[in-house]
């Protein structure tokens, strides 16, 4: 029986080890009411949307984005600085895309790449979040996915409550 569930869950294989935990996959979308353009500018006032809670200075006032390839979505304090990732690709009111080890991710040396697409969808934006991060399977990156999904969750539900009302919450 538990060969069977095995082989079910990965053909080919019958070994727990074949299920690989060197990384995941998040998404979210959401419907914003707004046009692509006033969204994509909205995620370049991350300081406006972004949660305190998920910095490292404990204030979001201390975050920039800078919304061009080589821009930095960058976290500066007082006693501290931190990149929290660099844009890859900057495509005003269609997509904005980050390479970077979001918060505890950037000590386990893993690559993740976040992208917001945006598309037109009647009088507003469809917002697809996705976060994709891959590394050293000996971290279980696969068990970090729930968490990092729901922090990713609440930013994106931030920014559309950002964008509709002027206020995150």
């Amino acid at each position: 029986m538990i060969l069977a569930v095995l082989a079910a869950v990965a053909p080919g294989c019958a070994s727990k080890r074949a299920v690989p935990a060197d990384g995941f996959l998040v998404a979210h979308a959401v419907e914003i009411g707004a046009s692509p353009d006033v969204v994509y500018a909205a995620l370049g006032k991350i300081d406006r949307w972004w949660d305190d809670e998920h910095t490292w200075s404990g204030s979001a006032r201390n975050l920039t984005l800078d919304l061009q390839a080589g821009g930095c979505m960058c976290e500066r304090w007082e006693s501290g600085s931190v990149e929290h990732a660099r844009v890859v690709a900057a495509q005003p009111g269609q997509l904005l895309r980050l390479h970077g080890a979001l918060g505890p991710l950037q000590e386990l040396a893993v690559s993740g790449s976040l992208s917001f697409a945006l598309q037109a969808e009647g009088a507003g934006t469809k917002l697809t979040l996705t976060y994709r991060v891959s590394g050293d399977s000996q971290h279980g990156l696969d068990t970090l996915k729930g968490v990092v999904g729901s922090v990713m969750e609440a930013q994106v539900e931030r920014l559309k409550k950002f964008v509709e009302t002027g206020k995150p919450e």
